[in-house]
């Protein structure tokens, strides 16, 4: 099979037909064999009647998934990835702001071009300049930053990827916007960005607020830390326990020597227990302690999971 398009979706029992109707026109265009995969994350509309109907009607082209409840994009998308069985997987919203028209260029850069992954770029937006555009802006010249990815939309919906990047990476939590990064760091590096049409909502409303780009940032941050030491916490804990120990250490015997010496000389002194110095000197050896054993139990813990050799293999005789 050519091409596999996952469409996870919440409460768009409006655009799934219209939405499905186009790709399906812009597949038998180009003689592509496909699978569309509906992907329900809990709806609470007719969504799942509509996936049902096109199923009877498209039984070798339409599949579904569906949730119980709504757990959220990054589980629907594992769902999906999970069960694609196309050469190239595409991913793309259910709110017909992305372009099924896209679809056949995306495919050639997987394939001729030999891409892992190609994300889109919506250049020009339709969306509230002060709510979405200018937040977006920021947060992904942040992702840039921190993950080397030189991205300009590293969370468009639009994306298409080799079968072998999607079969070798998890997405979990509320990964689906650092999905590139998962992939660079399973060593799929090649990854490109094509410029995307953006279109305006059709149907209903978004789903997302603000506070995703606040989660977004702890999620960025989570994903930078466990790919640096996730596998070698001990290298992170225990180096800021290590010295903050020492520098603890170093302080308290300052303090004890500064008192002795004035002893020596004659000198009155006050009590070293009545020193700021000294608890602080305490405060960081103890401080410093802690982390040592934690960065040690991480090592422990990691050594016995039974995911710590889960590195991609890309060619064994």
């Amino acid at each position: 099979m050519d091409i596999s398009v996952i469409i996870p979706l919440f409460n768009e029992e409006d655009s799934l037909t219209e939405l499905f109707q186009w790709i399906r026109r812009v597949m038998e265009e180009h003689r592509f064999t496909y699978e569309v995969i509906f992907v329900n994350d809990g709806s609470t509309d007719q969504s799942w009647d509509r996936i049902v109907q096109l199923n009877a009607q498209y039984p070798e082209q339409v599949r579904g998934i569906k949730f119980r409840r709504n757990y959220g994009k990054s589980p629907a998308l594992y769902h999906g990835f999970d069960a694609a069985k196309g050469d190239v997987v595409i991913t793309m919203d259910a709110d017909l702001q992305d372009s099924p028209d896209e679809i056949p260029e995306l495919y050639h850069m997987i394939q001729k071009e030999d891409y892992d992954l190609v994300s889109g770029w919506k250049k020009k937006r339709y969306d509230a300049k002060l709510t979405k555009n200018l937040p977006s802006k920021l947060f992904n010249a942040t992702a840039r930053r921190i993950t080397g990815i030189k991205l300009h939309d590293m969370n468009c919906g639009l994306k298409a990827y080799h079968k072998r990047v999607v079969k070798n990476i998890e997405v979990y939590g509320e990964m689906h916007r650092y999905i590139p990064y998962l992939a660079k760091n399973a060593g799929f590096t090649h990854i490109g960005e094509k410029v995307v049409q953006h279109r305006k909502r059709k149907y209903g409303e978004t789903k997302f607020g603000m506070n995703r780009f606040v989660n977004g940032y702890l999620d960025l941050l989570s994903l930078w830390f466990l790919n640096r030491f996730g596998k070698k916490p001990m290298h992170f804990f225990g180096l800021i326990g290590s010295l903050m120990f020492i520098i603890g250490f170093v302080a308290i015997v300052v303090v004890g020597a500064s008192k002795l010496f004035a002893l020596s000389q004659g000198v009155p002194a006050p009590l070293v227990t009545s020193l700021p110095a000294f608890y602080l000197s305490i405060a960081s050896m103890i401080m410093g302690t802690l982390l040592f054993l934690t960065g040690f139990l991480g090592e422990l813990i990691v050594r016995n999971a039974p995911e710590r050799n889960n590195y991609y293999v890309e060619t064994q005789l």
